[in-house]
């Protein structure tokens, strides 16, 4: 089975747009850092908290070596525990949103995709038929996405 870890603010954005769902479909298994569930958890007075710990095709996951949080300690713990859980599992993809978390992903060679990512993988395997309304969600709910972007996303998406 393919090893899957993701960073707090896609699960967040998939949980604000009712599409956590989608993880499951794409992947079949999700693996969290303890950090990124402990940055979720952080969040339970929010409309779309859901308790990570309770759904049973994602795993929780203590990172084994902590020594090198200390060389990327610019990072979130969720984003550094990220990275250095993917490379101890060999994870086959990490989703990771920010920017910095992406770039350090990129310098560890780890296969990298983002919330938009899943959505344009989600659509192209029919699993949603439009991506356009998830972002306008994604916006009403505080997301910021810049125009060109969103206008190349629905271009890849046909839309």
């Amino acid at each position: 089975m393919r090893k899957i870890i993701s960073n707090t603010t896609p699960i967040i954005t998939l949980l604000t747009i009712s599409k956590l769902e989608l993880l499951k479909e794409l992947y079949g298994k999700l693996i969290i850092p303890q950090g990124v569930f402990e940055e979720i958890e952080e969040g339970k007075n929010k409309d779309y908290y859901t308790d990570l710990s309770l759904i049973d095709w994602i795993e929780i996951k203590t990172i084994s070596y902590r020594e090198p949080l200390r060389y990327i300690s610019d990072l979130d713990k969720g984003e550094a525990e990220v990275i250095v859980l993917a490379n101890e599992v060999k994870a086959d993809l990490v989703i990771i949103d920010e920017k910095l978390g992406r770039e350090y992903a990129t310098h560890f060679n780890l296969k990298l995709t983002g919330t938009i990512g899943v959505l344009l993988k989600a659509k192209e395997l029919g699993l949603i038929n439009k991506i356009k309304p998830l972002l306008q969600t994604m916006k009403e709910n505080g997301i910021w996405l810049n125009q060109k972007f969103i206008n190349k996303v629905l271009e890849i998406a046909n839309e």
